[in-house]
This record gives C-alpha cells, sequence and structure tokens, in this order.
C-alpha cells in the first residue's frame, strides 16, 4: 500500500473531519447478529450507517465539505447533482452550516426522494435523466451564483469526511481482520480505507462492487481507471452505479486489498438475511457488503473478524417485494 505526504487526503484530514463534524453527527451502532455469523462463517460486525442522520454516511461527507469552505465562499451557497443519499446529506449539512443549498436531481427521481431533500430546505432542480445534464444544470446555476459545486464522492474534504465512519469502526471493534465497504464512487471506500490504512494497516479492505457495475475491478485489472460501457452499469445498487474519480481512483488502487464482485442475485440474499435475521432495514447498495462474505472471492479465512459497513437504508419501500423475493 503506497502512501505519501502529497496525498491528497490522509489520515490526519480524516481525524480533522471527525472533531469538525462530530457534534452533528450520530456515532452509529455496531451490531452483531449470530445467526447470520453461523451461515456466512465469519464474525460479523455490522456498522450501521443506516441509522445516520439522513438515513446513509453521506451526511459525514457532506458536513465536512461545507464546514471546511470558507465563511465567504459558503455564503454563497452549496450546490450538487444526486438522485439519491448525497442530495439528503449535502441538503442536511447546509441546514445545519446555514447556508443555502441547490440540488439537481433528475426528473425520474422518486418523488419521496425529492420531498426528503426539500423538507432539508435545499432547492430541487430537476433535469432530464442523463449525467450529462446533471452536470450541465448544476454547472450553469453555480456559475451563475458563484457558489461551490461539491461532488458527491470526488472530492477530498468528502472523501476524509466518509472516513470517519471507518475511525469509528476501528475504536468500536478492536482486533479486526478486514473491513467490508460498498464501492460505487469510491468515496466511502476511500475514506475508510485511508483512515484504515494509517491507523490499522494489518486490517485487510475489501471493496464490494456489483457485477453489474465493476468499473473498479476492470480498472484495477487494467492498471488504469475505465468508466462504464456504453449501455451503462446494470445493477439493482442505485447508489453504486457511479463511477471512480480523480481522486477515488489511487485510493481504491493503491489502498484497497481486494475488490470484490458481487452478482445482484446474492446481493438479494444478503439483504434478505439482514431484515430476517438481524432485523435490520438496508438498501441493496449497503446488503452487497455481507453479500461478499458469501462468495468465494475475498481470500479470508475462516470465521474472521470483519467489519461489514453497512452504508445506508433509504430505499423506495415499493420495490420491497421484488427485492426480497427468493427468486434469483
Amino acid at each position: 500500500m503506497s502512501t505519501n505526504a502529497s496525498d491528497p487526503v490522509q489520515g490526519a484530514h480524516v481525524q480533522a473531519a471527525a472533531a469538525r463534524i462530530g457534534p452533528h453527527v450520530h456515532r452509529t451502532p455496531v451490531v452483531r447478529c449470530r445467526s447470520i455469523n453461523d451461515i456466512v462463517g465469519f464474525d460479523c460486525h455490522f456498522k450501521c450507517e443506516s441509522f445516520q442522520r439522513g438515513g446513509s454516511f453521506k451526511l459525514r461527507g457532506a458536513l465536512n465539505a461545507v464546514f471546511n469552505l470558507p465563511a465567504p465562499t459558503r455564503a454563497l451557497g452549496v450546490f450538487t447533482h444526486s438522485s439519491g443519499n448525497f442530495a439528503q446529506g449535502l441538503a442536511l449539512a447546509a441546514r445545519s452550516a446555514g447556508v443555502h443549498a441547490t440540488i439537481v436531481m433528475p426528473s425520474s427521481a422518486p418523488a419521496v426522494k425529492q420531498a426528503a431533500v426539500r423538507g432539508y430546505g435545499a432547492h430541487v432542480v430537476l433535469c432530464e435523466p442523463t449525467l450529462a445534464s446533471r452536470i450541465a444544470t448544476v454547472g450553469a446555476l453555480a456559475q451563475e451564483a458563484k457558489g461551490t459545486v461539491i461532488s458527491p464522492s470526488d472530492h477530498p474534504d468528502v472523501i476524509a469526511g466518509q472516513g470517519t465512519c471507518g475511525l469509528e469502526l476501528l475504536d468500536q471493534v478492536s482486533g479486526l481482520d478486514a473491513v467490508v465497504v460498498p464501492l460505487g464512487g469510491g468515496g466511502l471506500l476511500g475514506g475508510i480505507a485511508v483512515a484504515v490504512k494509517a491507523f490499522a494497516p494489518e486490517v485487510t479492505v475489501i471493496g464490494a462492487e456489483p457485477a453489474g457495475a465493476d468499473d473498479a475491478w476492470r480498472s484495477r485489472q487494467a492498471g488504469r481507471r475505465l468508466g462504464h460501457p456504453p449501455e451503462g452499469p446494470r445493477t439493482i445498487c442505485d447508489g453504486l452505479r457511479t463511477e471512480l474519480g480523480e481522486y477515488t481512483w489511487p485510493l481504491v488502487r493503491d489502498r484497497v486489498d481486494h475488490v470484490v464482485r458481487v452478482e445482484d442475485s446474492t446481493t438479494k440474499q444478503a439483504m434478505r438475511l439482514l431484515y430476517e435475521r438481524a432485523k435490520l432495514v438496508v438498501e441493496p447498495s449497503a446488503a452487497i457488503a455481507l453479500g461478499v462474505l458469501m462468495t468465494d472471492g475475498h481470500a479470508l479465512p475462516p470465521s474472521a473478524r470483519v467489519g461489514v459497513v453497512l452504508s445506508g437504508g433509504n430505499l423506495d419501500l415499493d420495490s420491497l417485494p421484488a427485492l426480497l423475493s427468493r427468486a434469483s
């Protein structure tokens, strides 16, 4: 694992983020479930970011990015584009900091998510449901207002903020052999990898990536950052359909020990286990972390002590019957 003083995100940045955002976030619980441990053959310690304010880990990075802006810059407002958890995270962070947030969301975003973002006081602007439209719209709005665009994952302050989840986990559970973290844009995995390799380098860091959105796995194989194929990502893990960015790619390349691809059918099985056995409401993009331990791609010894990061619990309840169906 390579690190150097010029890395934009280091362990000290994560520690500073923890001090900065501590009064505004929940120290989320870690829970165990003996029946799940018996089924998967590991000593799992579930870090429940689904219990975070806003329902996911995204608040951590959003808060750190907003609070780290100079006051005059912050006063001009913050902007982002998101169809899901970061939209809520930044809206809540902006409200906590007393600044205005504008969130560009695709017109296809569920009405319940739009309502949640508005409920936190943000201004929602709808656009065509394409990434290009989202980027163009948020850029134009921020330029007009002279505000700041904050990336959902590819921003050093966001990455450092997400890494505070890893710091908490290391403090809550001693003697971990490994940590498994969902992988989409790489902000959460990258931040946790920075924290773990800085303060517990013996712990194995594993990224959990959908097989149908495996740009990180393919990038590591190729030795260069790759995007999704023209047909786009295909996975039920809607929060993991994003790609690695300029800042997250080097972290996933250099500080993550393994990236494991997980089929949607396995993620569904993991999600069902978490609902039935642990009574934990999680979204597919979180359940995939347990899914890694139900594959043979992790290279962990039996009975390993594993931190499993359950990244969020925001999902459309109407989708539950299909997601929890026994059919693959």
